[in-house]
């Protein structure tokens, strides 16, 4: 696809009609392990699978295009994909900065990997001029920025963080898992990298797991390749085939997820049993400017305070029938989380008070349903807590 044509188009658009045996308009998938060599020392574009594949490779280019990138490494889960991306770059006297309210599964690989050794990492309050600027003079070689971040969807502002790391040499990558190329654009905003989870929004449907490390630099993107098939970090083909069906959704899609959470979050607004409510989209949150300035959509992405006991909090969440308690997000179902027990409970007790992140949270995942569903699910599962009393 052409850089003139717009997300949407370029996610519907790629691989169409490039078979040339049986002009199939949708691309077949190849799960052949391995490739026959033309002749004795003519090695082919494919060899091996874990090194390349048809499919795969059309869910590069179409993940690469759609972030106006250069080069793109699919991988097996986004964890593999942050693996990726400091396995490649970084060596034992090293060090990278990464928000210290980043997805719990970030924290526990940057943390783990720098007790053993491997590297060296700080976590910081990216939103803290001071506290960035100081970690900033320890002189990273790797930036991490997460805005949205998870969970709390706090926002970072991409271009003023790109531009201080140039000035000391060190390279951004920004996770864009929240808001897809459909909302953000961070190579266009000075980042070098854009990693993906691609199990969340871009696969969209909760029955693939993926990652992608996407790069705006030819040699930065052969690097990631190189190091993706040594590892052996890359994604499979009948993944990679999966998630190019997703992806031609993805517009429409995100879209819809966006205009239902603004629904909810207005009846959310008006309960009494919610606290803070956590989304850029609000004038009140830190971020609103930032997010208005640097992204096209504000997500479907948001958390909320629970203003309750514990087992009120319990009796609410189990009460609901349309929010499906469970870990990941993006999918076209709507779920519920509740980060200190699920997705960030390996950070620990100090490292959760540390992010902000309460015992009290709550992260919803507005999925495709209905929107005035939604909201009747939520209010029957309040009033629950109005019986109790």
């Amino acid at each position: 696809m052409s850089s003139k044509h717009k997300p949407s188009t370029i996610a519907v658009r790629t691989g169409i009609e490039s078979d040339t045996q049986h002009h199939a308009v949708v691309p077949p998938i190849y799960l052949s392990t391995n490739y026959g060599f033309p002749s004795f020392g003519d090695v082919p574009t494919y060899d091996y699978t874990r090194s390349g594949n048809p499919n795969r490779n059309l869910l590069e280019t179409a993940l690469f295009e759609l972030e106006s990138g250069k080069g793109a490494v699919v991988t097996n889960c986004g964890t593999s994909a942050l693996n990726l991306w400091v396995s490649t770059f970084l060596g034992p006297d090293d060090l990278i900065v990464a928000p210290h309210d980043c997805y719990g599964g970030t924290y526990r690989l940057f943390n783990t990997r720098s007790l053993k050794g491997d590297f060296k990492v700080e976590f910081v309050d990216q939103s803290d001029d001071t506290a960035f600027s100081q970690a900033l003079a320890k002189k990273p070689k790797l930036i991490l920025l997460e805005t949205p971040s998870n969970p709390l969807v706090r926002v970072v502002d991409i271009a003023k963080v790109c531009e201080q790391a140039k000035a000391i040499g060190a390279l951004v990558a920004v996770d864009n898992t929240f808001l897809t190329p459909i909302f953000q654009k961070p190579l266009e905003l000075g980042a070098d990298f854009v990693i993906h989870s691609t199990t969340k929004f871009i696969n969209g449907h909760s029955d693939v797991i993926g990652g992608v490390v996407i790069t705006k630099d030819e040699q930065h993107a052969d690097e990631l390749s190189w190091w993706g098939n040594c590892i052996g970090a890359t994604g499979t083909p009948f993944d990679s085939y999966m998630t190019l069906r997703g992806i031609r959704t993805l517009g429409p899609r995100m879209r819809a997820h966006e205009e239902s959470s603004q629904q909810i979050l207005e009846y959310l607004k008006a309960q009494s049993r919610v606290k803070t409510i956590y989304h850029p989209s609000l004038p009140q949150h830190p971020g609103h400017d930032i997010a208005k300035r640097q992204q096209t959509g504000f997500g479907s992405m948001l958390s909320f305070e629970f203003d309750g006991s514990m087992d009120e909090l319990k009796v609410f969440v189990s009460g609901l029938t349309l929010f499906s308690l469970a870990e990941s997000l993006g999918g076209v179902e709507s779920l519920i989380c509740h980060p200190a027990t699920m997705t960030h409970r390996a950070m620990g007790e100090e490292a959760l008070a540390e992010a902000g992140i309460s015992h009290f949270l709550l992260r919803l995942s507005v999925g495709l349903e209905d929107a005035g569903d939604l909201i009747a699910d939520l209010e029957q599962a309040f009033s629950l807590l109005e019986v109790q009393q």
